[in-house]
């Protein structure tokens, strides 16, 4: 009996979905072929469940599912809310259908491409500004976090220069003969103010920068990212078009030809949609950044010569130039140069 099953199973007739006829699979027709046949027909939970090994079952095996289970219990009419019920269970199952048949066509489009047995579409001149794009945000990420280091330095620096000028201050009032630690604790004081005038433009320069790369950069490479899901898709259904267009035609086929056309035009559509918005943002953010990189450069290099040259009046002018304004450490209480 088992022998019989099994040469059953290996030569079972299934009907082709879409029309009514009928081919043999044999056993190893290949997972490729299994998979497509579960994402379009889907398993059909309402006909058999299979006993594992046939013991204790009827009949081959197969025991009746659903309400054959139970002939003497009479079923109880559906209302309404059971009918809601299922026509949310079933536009649910569609969405899980239509994702699935997504994922597989895509992934196989993908393996394709990279195994260098599938078509990719291609757009040379964007595919090159978005690696540029892609290249210079790592190098803005690598100034950002430079300038984060240089900034952590100079509030380093001037907390031990205020530390330095209050012990200069306080040996200065216990030694009045030593007239030198008077001039020094002044010295460490006025470089304190000149160090919080250059660490407030350095921080404006490293808060640009990061507005810079995490959200203009990173909004247009997430449109990229979108894009890229679009091409893949679109190549996916392109594929799938080409190969339905080069088989047999007949009735069955004539009607999936149409669907799988009308679908590939609507990502086609898609995707050269999104295309034209990486474009346009590509363009946007250039001219954002020349913009923006224009000016804080011209403020990090004002501020940081002027500091070392020791020009006072200057580095204040470049603050008033930027517009910035300092807010000292510990704003509920004045710092300790207002106190002096």
């Amino acid at each position: 009996m088992t022998d019989g099953i099994l040469g059953k199973a290996a030569t079972m007739e299934i009907p082709i979905h879409g029309n009514g006829e009928a081919r043999q699979l044999p056993e190893d027709d290949g997972l490729e072929q299994d998979l497509q046949q579960v994402m379009v027909s889907g398993p059909n939970l309402n006909e058999t469940s299979i006993v594992s090994g046939g013991y204790g079952g009827s009949g081959d095996g197969l025991i009746p599912t659903g309400s054959g289970r139970h002939p003497s219990h009479s079923t109880t009419p559906s209302g309404p809310g059971d009918e809601v019920a299922r026509g949310i269970a079933g536009e649910k199952f569609d969405i899980v259908k239509k994702w699935g048949i997504n994922t597989y066509k895509c992934t196989k489009q993908l393996l394709s491409e990279r195994f260098g047995r599938g078509s990719r579409t291609v757009d040379l001149e964007l595919e090159l500004q978005i690696e540029l794009l892609r290249e210079t945000k790592r190098k803005y990420e690598s100034v950002l976090q430079l300038g984060r280091a240089l900034t952590a330095h100079l509030y380093s620096l001037l907390q031990t220069q205020h530390a330095l000028g209050d012990a200069f201050a306080d040996l200065s009032q216990k030694s009045p003969e030593l007239q030198e630690f008077g001039y020094n604790a002044e010295t460490q004081k006025l470089l304190c103010k000149n160090g919080e005038t250059l660490l407030g433009a350095v921080n404006f320069f490293v808060s640009s920068i990061n507005t810079l790369v995490t959200k203009t950069m990173e909004d247009t490479l997430m449109t990229v990212k979108q894009y890229e899901a679009a091409r893949l898709e679109y190549d996916a259904y392109r594929t799938d078009l080409e190969e339905l267009s080069l088989g047999p035609r007949d009735a069955g086929t004539r009607g999936r030809l149409e669907s799988a056309q009308a679908t590939f035009q609507a990502h086609r559509d898609k995707y050269e949609k999104l295309r034209g918005d990486v474009a346009i943002k590509l363009k946007f953010l250039e001219e954002n950044k020349i913009k923006v990189m224009h000016k804080q450069l011209l403020l990090f290099h004002n501020a940081v010569s002027a500091y070392f040259a020791g020009n006072q009046k200057q580095l204040e002018q470049t603050l008033q130039q930027f517009n910035i304004k300092l807010r000292p450490p510990g704003a509920e209480k004045p710092s300790w140069l207002e106190e002096q």
